[in-house]
Parts: structure tokens; C-alpha cells; sequence
């Protein structure tokens, strides 16, 4: 494939300007849960695993909302998404996500933990909505092999969301940016967090409307019949039985209080919530592998299923949404360790804010080749871009009054992460197996290690997680034709392991300790890396090497 033979697709800017704006709440809602987190377990008097449960309603309802709509395809015989089309699919996601800002809303107003976990859990739903159209949007709007380019984009601008989100949520629920006791944060009223999220309602409500009346954006409707998937449904059911009984005795097991209990009776608990949440992670794995395996044997029914690359692109997603999320979520809890600080929870936010804004440190780097840039100028943006961000995101915490010396010299992990951008050449086989390698080599430093340089180390999981998300869905759904929507749906359903990897780090910080707990993260980008190598063969099998398509293109 060379430049002089290849014309490629032209980029529609108009609808990719609008279209990123919901990425932005995605970002900003899951990154407050990182601040929301240590308030709530203040508050509710939570162990670090009960506290986790916030991620768990949150993530599990991408799994809930992709299995529904996939189910309603293999009923129904039509892709709902595609039925309505890519830009009314998003619409009806924000609403659906307000409405889930209402239910909190009313659960604060109960005084209930369990009921502003369901808040957040419909919440979650509208945005599994919207992330099963908005990707393969994004990827649809341009050339396919600079899609990679334009979920970046978007991703980016998520990112800028994750990065004032844990600001915006310190202001609201703590008052003001200073550092507060934790006294002080279990005594706040929760009428703070009516605020919030009445705010939250009505954005969603005005980025509706805002992509409703925009006539830049295509309807994306598809009327294609979906292929009978009944195998993969029935498997997807299966296991998703499997996962209630896992979860029930675990999410139950929240309302018990531990602080008059012995030693032992705490230690048995422990173990006893370890199993199920192990026992969830089975049947994930487990259940996959299966369908990969009978789907290689005889593929009518399996629909998507029956290629390799998405099935083990779905464990891919799986462990680097709950690595991305465990990273973050546990981050609070290890500050306040002597060793690493010993920060009261609203001191930690500048810190929270500086992982996720590794991420959108990332990502701005990662989006320059969505735009008809020089190579020169393209050099140019790959070395100021990250720096650019990096400066962002100390000025704004700056402002809000966080003392942010101790991170500047974080900037030494960001020209590390410039560097792997510039030996991985923008290809997404290359670009996912370098940062899973260097996300291996940040968490063991982390774990081998205290002080500054484990607490940059941890935090730099952030600059390695930032390109993943895209390499890993372009890879996943490579080759998957009229099954893209389906496979898109698959991936998003496995947005599931932010909901079981965090807690799952979180009941084992309480049993070995939060610091060693991040073995869970090298596990989890040892299997990334192995993911970019086994597709890459899986592919070129097929016919198909993104690698060389990506070079060859120019982009």
C-alpha cells in the first residue's frame, strides 16, 4: 500500500467536533468516582473493598446495557443502535444518563448508599448507550486506517474531563480545593452531592440537545439484518447468570460492619468475599475462552464470536478498563500510607487528577495524526503536545490551591512516554505491546519500591493506560465486516472489568496490604502485552496487517 496508489477517505471534521463532546462526561463522571470514592467511605464508615462497590455499580452497567442491546439484535434480527442510527443512539444515552443523575438525586435525599450505587449504575447504562455508537462513529467518519487517529481524539478530550473532574467534585463535595481532615469529610452534609449532581442532569440534558439540533452530524442509521448469533447470546446468558451468583453473596456482604469484629472474623470475611470476587473473574475468562474454542470448531451461531481477534480483544478490554480503574480508584487509599505520603483524602485529589491527566497527556499525543499535518509539524506536536498537557494540568491545579511541586519532576515519566510514542511509529500492534511492556516495568517499580518514585511510578500507569483503549478496539474489530456494530457492543460489554478488577484489588489490599495489591496491575498488562502479540498473528492469518496499512497510509 503506498501513498502514491491509496486515496484516502476524507475526515468529517464537523461531525468529529461534536461527536467528542460526549466523550468529555465520560471522562469527567468516572474520574470524580476516584474522589467520590474516598468521601463515600468516610462518610458510610466503608472498608477499601465496600468503597470499591461505586466502581463495581458503575462498570458493571456497561456490561448490562451492551448484553441489552445485543439481545434485542439476536431477538429482534435488527442492531438497535444501527436501527436508530449512530447519532440518536447518543441522544437517547444522555438522556437516560440524566435520568440516572435524577435517581441519585433522590438516593442522597434517602440517605442510602445502596440507592446512589443504582444512580450511578443508571447513569452508567446511558453511557454504555452512547459508547457502543460513538466508536465506531468516530472510526466511520474518516479512512479506516487513520481510525485509530480519531478514537485518540476523542479519548483525548475524555481525558481533559478526567483531568478537572476530580477538581470539580473536591469543590463540591468538600467546599473548596484546601486540604481537609478526614473528620471533617465524614461530618460534610450530603446536600453537596445534590448539587453536583443536579449540574451533572442538566449537562447531559444540553449535550443532547446540542447533538440533536446539529445538522453537522449523519444519522449513521443502518438497516442491515443481524447474522443469528443465538450461541453467543445463550453463552453471554450463561455467564451472566454465573456473575449474579457471584456478585449477590459479595454485594450483600457490603451492608456487614467490621469494626467490632475480631481479627479473625475480619480476616475470614476477607477471604470469604475473595473467593466470589475470583470466582466472578472466572467466569469471565473462562466463559470466553469457551466460545473462542467451540466458535473454532463450528462458527454458524457465534456471530462476532467466531473471531479470535475480538474474543480475546474482549479480555483485552476487560483488564485494561480494570487496570485503568483499579490504578485510580486504590490510588486515595495508598497516599494515605506514611510511606507514600500519609495525605488526608482531599490532599490526594491533585494526585488523582495527575493519573488521570497522564491520561489525556497521552492521548493529545495520540490524536495529532487525526489531522493533515506535515510530517515535520507532526514530529513537532508529538514532543509539545505532551508537554503542553502536562503543563495543563499543573496550571489548573494551581489555581485550585493544590501545592504541585512535588509533581514536576513527574515530567521525566512523560519524555519517557514521548519516546515510546516516537519508537512505536503510530502502529497500533507496536504501540499496545510497548506500553503494556512499559506498564509491567512501572507497576513492579511501584511495588519494589516507596516514597517519590513509587508514587510516580503508579502514576505514570496513567501515560502507559492513555493509546491502549483505541489500539485494542481497532485490533478487536479488524476484519469483523457486518458484524463491526455486534463486536463493538462485545467490547463494550467488557467494560465490565472496571466493575470486578478494583474491588478485587481493593479486598486484597485488605488482606496483603494496599501496596502490594498492585501485582494486580502487572497481571493485567502482562495480558496486553500478550494480547498485541497474539493479534497481530491472528490478523496477518486473516489477510489483514494494520502495522503495514497504518505506515503505508501516512498516517
Amino acid at each position: 500500500m503506498s501513498k502514491s496508489t491509496t486515496t484516502l477517505q476524507e475526515t468529517n471534521y464537523s461531525a468529529l467536533s461534536t461527536l467528542v463532546t460526549v466523550f468529555f462526561f465520560w471522562g469527567f463522571i468516572a474520574a470524580g468516582n476516584s474522589v467520590f470514592i474516598p468521601f463515600c467511605k468516610h462518610y458510610f464508615s466503608l472498608d477499601q473493598f465496600q468503597s470499591q462497590l461505586i466502581d463495581f455499580a458503575f462498570y458493571t452497567a456497561y456490561y448490562v446495557g451492551a448484553l441489552g442491546l445485543f439481545a434485542y439484535g439476536a431477538f429482534g434480527g435488527k442492531d438497535l443502535v444501527g436501527k436508530w442510527g449512530y447519532k440518536k443512539s447518543i441522544v437517547y444515552g444522555l438522556l437516560f444518563s440524566a435520568f440516572g443523575a435524577a435517581a441519585m438525586i433522590f438516593a442522597v435525599n434517602a440517605n442510602t448508599f445502596a440507592g446512589m450505587l443504582i444512580g450511578l449504575f443508571v447513569v452508567a447504562l446511558g453511557f454504555s448507550l452512547q459508547q457502543t455508537a460513538a466508536n465506531p462513529f468516530a472510526i466511520n467518519l474518516g479512512d479506516p486506517s487513520t481510525g485509530n487517529s480519531r478514537v485518540n481524539l476523542g479519548g483525548a478530550i475524555n481525558s481533559f474531563g478526567t483531568t478537572i473532574g476530580p477538581i470539580v467534585v473536591a469543590i463540591a463535595l468538600f467546599g473548596s480545593t484546601a486540604a481537609i481532615t478526614d473528620e471533617q469529610i465524614a461530618a460534610l452534609s450530603l446536600g453537596k452531592v445534590i448539587v453536583l449532581y443536579t449540574c451533572v442532569g442538566l449537562l447531559f440534558i444540553a449535550a443532547a440537545a446540542l447533538f440533536y439540533f446539529s445538522k453537522k452530524v449523519p444519522a449513521g442509521i443502518s438497516i442491515e439484518k443481524t447474522e443469528n448469533s443465538n450461541k453467543a447470546l445463550y453463552m453471554l446468558l450463561i455467564m451472566t447468570g454465573l456473575l449474579i451468583v457471584m456478585f449477590a453473596p459479595v454485594f450483600n456482604s457490603y451492608k456487614i460492619d467490621m469494626t467490632n469484629s475480631s481479627t479473625e472474623e475480619v480476616h475470614a470475611m476477607n477471604m470469604y468475599r475473595m473467593r466470589w470476587l475470583l470466582g466472578a473473574l472466572a467466569v469471565v475468562v473462562v466463559g470466553l475462552l469457551i466460545a473462542n474454542f467451540s466458535a473454532k470448531k463450528k462458527s454458524a451461531g457465534w456471530g462476532a464470536m467466531q473471531y479470535p481477534q475480538l474474543v480475546l480483544g474482549m479480555l483485552a478490554i476487560f483488564v485494561y478498563v480494570g487496570v485503568e480503574v483499579a490504578i485510580g480508584s486504590n490510588l486515595g487509599e495508598l497516599l494515605k500510607q506514611t510511606e507514600f505520603g500519609g495525605f488526608q483524602a482531599s490532599e490526594a485529589t491533585p494526585y488523582i487528577a495527575m493519573y488521570w491527566g497522564s491520561l489525556m497527556i497521552g492521548r493529545w499525543a495520540g490524536s495529532i495524526s487525526a489531522f493533515n499535518f506535515s510530517k515535520t509539524t507532526k514530529t513537532i506536536l508529538l514532543v509539545a503536545m505532551p508537554l503542553i498537557a502536562f503543563a495543563l494540568i499543573i496550571g489548573v491545579n494551581t489555581i485550585a490551591q493544590y501545592n504541585m511541586k512535588p509533581l514536576y519532576y513527574y515530567v521525566v515519566c512523560v519524555l519517557l512516554q514521548i519516546a515510546a510514542f516516537y519508537i512505536s511509529k503510530e502502529k497500533p500492534v507496536r504501540t499496545l505491546l510497548i506500553f503494556s511492556l512499559l506498564g509491567v516495568a512501572a507497576m513492579i517499580v511501584g511495588i519494589m519500591t516507596t516514597g517519590t518514585v513509587a508514587v510516580y511510578a503508579f502514576l505514570s500507569g496513567g501515560l502507559f493506560c492513555s493509546i491502549m483503549w483505541p489500539a485494542i478496539f481497532n485490533l478487536s474489530i479488524a476484519g469483523l465486516g457486518k458484524h463491526t456494530t455486534q463486536g463493538s457492543a462485545f467490547l463494550i460489554m467488557m467494560i465490565l472489568g472496571g466493575g470486578i478488577i478494583p474491588p478485587i484489588q481493593g479486598k486484597l489490599a485488605d488482606v496483603i496490604g494496599i501496596h502490594q495489591s498492585y501485582w494486580i496491575a502487572v497481571v493485567c498488562f502482562a495480558y496486553l502485552a500478550f494480547f498485541a502479540f497474539a493479534a497481530k498473528g491472528i490478523l496477518k492469518r486473516q489477510g489483514i496487517d494494520y502495522d503495514a496499512q497504518v505506515e503505508g497510509s501516512g498516517h
